[in-house]
């Protein structure tokens, strides 16, 4: 099938590389504008789905708009028969979403109609939920509304953060696109409209959910450290320095003394009291201006002694 490909991060690449390696024609991909980085923003850094497509020599477009005209002008000379979105970043106007013949589907990394939104991963693991998966969906008008044509399932590891369950859903996407693109090809999808009832929203991140409340329970700031892991962190002042608090794990024990106590601190490691009594312990950190490390380094410079 001829496909034009949407994405721009590092998700979106599984997907593209499976579309090239199953044999599809992918006649371009359109990816976010280059960003400036460095000290004085003077270099423009490629996004790793700009980077794959060069490798692979297909075309690249970077349209700073969409509803100019001129993106559609592209993509009428590239005459897709499919447009296949993955975290791509910008929203498809209705004449994008209408010129292929097979309409527009996106690889959302959620199993909906739960999670609609920017950062379903995220929220999966900030909700504590044990599980969760991709969708495969037309697109429609509506925010991550369109009807589902394939979803697959996994569980959420009980100490996984964000950014190695991305790593995951994004190989469950890249396979589940092959095959819903070649059921599209050979007319075998059966598209099933949302229940908009059961849905909910998984909003953009931002720093004011990074400050640990030592009062909540255990489980719920272990979540906050992996929901938020690698950006923007979990965060907490430890020893009057305010650290990004990077990797927990659920000790099964309990404390005395009241929430944000210090059950240990020393070369064995660093455990605080949460909220529900139970122990939570930091293995790793990163103070600010510093580089990530062992808790336990934290330590030998740093007496925390609480309460936090």
């Amino acid at each position: 099938m001829r496909v034009v490909f949407m994405g721009t991060p590092e998700f979106a690449v599984p997907s593209l590389r499976a579309l090239v390696e199953a044999g599809h024609d992918v006649a371009g991909v359109f990816t976010q504008p280059d960003k400036p980085v460095g000290r004085h923003q003077n270099r423009l850094q490629l996004c790793p789905v700009k980077e794959y497509a060069l490798s692979a020599n297909i075309p690249v477009y970077q349209p700073a708009k969409l509803r100019d005209g001129e993106a559609l002008s592209v993509l009428r000379e590239l005459s897709p028969e499919l447009i296949a979105v993955a975290a791509y970043g910008k929203i498809l106007p209705p004449d994008i979403l209408a010129l292929p013949k097979f309409g527009c589907v996106n690889v959302h990394s959620s199993l909906l109609p739960k999670y609609r939104g920017a950062a379903p991963i995220n929220w999966a693991i900030l909700n504590g939920e044990d599980r969760t998966g991709v969708t495969i969906m037309y697109m429609a008008e509506g925010l991550d509304t369109g009807d589902i044509l394939t979803q697959g399932e996994t569980a959420i590891g009980i100490d996984e953060n964000a950014q190695e369950l991305t790593t995951r859903l994004a190989e469950l996407g890249a396979e589940l696109l092959v095959k819903t693109v070649d059921a599209i090809s050979a007319g075998a999808v059966k598209p099933v409209p949302q229940d908009d009832g059961a849905s909910c929203y998984a909003p953009m991140l931002s720093r004011e959910l990074s400050p640990i409340d030592w009062g909540q329970t255990v489980r719920h700031i272990h979540d906050q450290v992996r929901g938020l892991y690698p950006w923007p962190a979990a965060a907490a002042e430890l020893d009057g320095v305010r650290c990004k608090i990077l990797r927990t794990r659920l000790t099964g024990e309990t404390g005395r003394g009241p929430a944000g106590t210090v059950a240990q601190a020393d070369k064995k490691g660093l455990k605080i009291v949460c909220g529900d009594g139970n122990i939570l312990e930091i293995l790793e950190l990163q103070p600010d201006g510093k580089k990530p490390m062992a808790a336990a380094a934290f330590l030998m410079g740093h007496p925390v002694k609480g309460p936090l």
